[in-house]
């Protein structure tokens, strides 16, 4: 959109803003490092196609030390860094006027940057509107689909099927057989970076994904995605925005 048609948007009625949340990190064998920020903006695509709102350019580098440096490929952000892009994203944005805004998140790693910004906001600029959504946790059926093979998944059955569906072209189907690796992350006491934890960066068993429960998780995800934006556009704080002023005046 140029600016004119922007203005005139955000002009006629209040918008909710979808904004992908992504990352630039290994995804095994089978999988491009841009795994996640395709995700994300897949999902934002469809689902600002299913409720007109506005898709916002993605932030595509996310916080994923979780994966440390021993696969080849990783980008990242600093929490410190991430929990500052995604504030000044939100202001300017609000400059705009565009003052309600879904971040659509595809990386685990990315959750409490995104839970400490969004709690800056809310203290700090209660004018703004700001919400997250994990796409594994889009509802309890998603979820129970999306961990069916490893708790602490990644480039799992799941994620390689989303794949299949929103980017068959960038899976390496000839690594699929040989990609499993089981999640070793159960009874233990600590953390540890993905090489201490998997062989090849992958948890869970993508050699189990196909393109038909990839189109199910699409279907299910984006669906809620739209109906969160939809019910967003008119969403006013419980106890209305001048009660929630007070609180921040004193």
């Amino acid at each position: 959109m140029a600016w004119p048609e922007l203005g005139a948007a955000l002009a006629a009625e209040p918008e909710v803003g979808l904004v992908p949340v992504g990352a630039v990190e290994q995804h095994g064998p089978h999988l491009p490092t841009g795994t996640d920020t395709i995700v994300a903006s897949a999902l934002c695509d469809r689902a600002g196609a299913r409720s007109d709102a506005l898709v916002l350019p993605a932030i595509g580098l996310g916080c994923s030390f979780g994966h440390g440096t021993a696969f080849p490929g990783t980008l990242s952000l600093s929490p410190e860094t991430l929990i500052a892009v995604v504030r000044q994203y939100a202001e300017w944005a609000a400059t705009s006027g565009l003052t309600k805004l879904l971040f659509v998140n595809a990386h685990m790693g990315n959750s409490p940057a995104l839970l400490s910004a969004t709690d800056h906001l809310r203290l700090l600029r209660p004018d703004l509107q700001t919400g997250i959504v994990n796409w594994w946790e889009a509802s309890p059926a998603v979820t129970a689909l999306t961990v069916a093979d490893a708790a602490d998944l990644h480039a799992n059955r799941a994620e390689t099927s989303l794949m299949l569906a929103v980017a068959p072209q960038l899976v390496r189907l000839q690594e699929l057989d040989d990609a499993d690796d089981p999640d070793r992350t159960e009874d233990l006491v600590f953390r540890y970076n993905a090489s201490s934890l998997s062989t090849n960066g992958v948890t869970g068993r993508p050699s189990e994904a196909t393109h038909e429960l990839g189109e199910e998780l699409l279907e299910a995800v984006v669906t809620e995605i739209a109906a969160r934006a939809e019910r967003g556009r008119g969403e006013e704080p419980p106890l209305g925005r001048a009660h929630a002023s007070s609180f921040t005046s004193h």
